[in-house]
């Protein structure tokens, strides 16, 4: 997108909403898309906030990955971002790659934290039906490396990243003091949120709706009736409590005081002994106030959600 094309959108959004002074605008880009000038001119136009797809620092791999950029452009366009006047950089990393050794994984954390970014996205693999990747797998062509070592390469992720004064709020994402992602933090904390364009879901006051993820149907939707709605749930109690939970514990751990003023304490009540069971295998620390996630919880909170809903 040209930079007057995003500046536009921004200047509706603040025609048609009340915006504040302070808000937090994140543009998504990725090396090889942009320049200083261009990263001038979105600051220009309202974005304080760049979050950069660089996935890895080397080449081979972002080769397999099919990106445009190498590791030289990937730190360009971090050090550009920062000249030209936008300090809240966030940057995208993804391990356990195909053939990924440790020692490579640790190499991209250490380049990462040398740069002058305050936020980490880091993501393991994940393959998804219909992908290229996927096919590969399927014909053997590609060999994914197993759990345990996606565990790893997580929990070297998490050691490293907390030395190097990032701290881990989310299960994916780590931050300098101050630097917390504020649309994400809106999701985890079970905030309301709009999403405008084609596949954006919405969540207001225990609805959901999503729209037309084909531009086509999006624009002949609005076109036709105002908006682009394509479906929608009213979430029920159960389900609420649910989500409430999965989402606090993925994030800043479940306030418990908090949780009893939205859902009573029975559902707390009746999971006591395996929370218990939890705390005592080095999984949960919990107490009084909130239960969250220890290092070794977080690398398998996934299964441990599972069970617990």
């Amino acid at each position: 997108m040209e930079t007057h094309y995003i500046g536009s959108i921004i200047k509706i959004i603040k025609r048609e909403f009340n915006v504040s002074d302070d808000v937090e605008i994140t543009l998504e880009t990725n090396p090889g898309t942009v320049n200083q000038k261009k990263l001038e001119e979105f600051k220009e136009e309202g974005i304080n906030r760049i979050s950069i797809g660089i996935q890895s620092f080397h080449d081979e791999e972002l080769k397999f990955l099919t990106r445009i950029h190498n590791s030289a452009s990937a730190r360009k366009t971090v050090l550009e971002t920062l000249e030209a006047g936008i300090e809240n950089i966030s940057i995208d990393l993804i391990f356990n790659l195909p053939g990924q050794t440790k020692e490579m994984w640790q190499t991209n954390l250490i380049r990462a934290v040398d740069l002058p970014i305050k936020h980490i996205s880091a993501y393991s693999l994940i393959l998804e039906r219909g992908t290229i990747l996927n096919k590969m797998v399927l014909d053997g062509k590609v060999k994914m490396q197993d759990n345990d070592y996606d565990a790893d390469l997580y929990e070297i992720t998490i050691d490293f990243l907390s030395k190097h004064g990032f701290a881990q709020y989310e299960v994916s994402n780590f931050t300098k003091p101050g630097y917390e992602c504020r649309h994400n933090n809106a999701y985890w904390h079970y905030k309301d949120y709009f999403g405008f364009g084609p596949s954006a879901h919405s969540f207001v006051g225990g609805k959901r709706w999503w729209n037309y993820s084909s531009l086509k149907f999006y624009i002949s939707s609005v076109n036709a009736k105002g908006n682009a709605v394509s479906g929608e749930e009213i979430l029920t109690g159960e389900e609420k409590l649910e989500e409430y939970i999965m989402l606090a514990l993925r994030s800043r751990g479940l306030l418990v005081n908090e949780f009893k003023e939205k859902f009573g304490e029975q559902w707390l009540t009746d999971h006591q002994d395996e929370l218990s069971k939890l705390e005592k295998t080095g999984y949960l620390i919990a107490n009084d106030n909130f239960i969250k996630f220890t290092n070794t919880g977080y690398a398998v909170c996934d299964e441990i959600l599972a069970n617990l809903l």
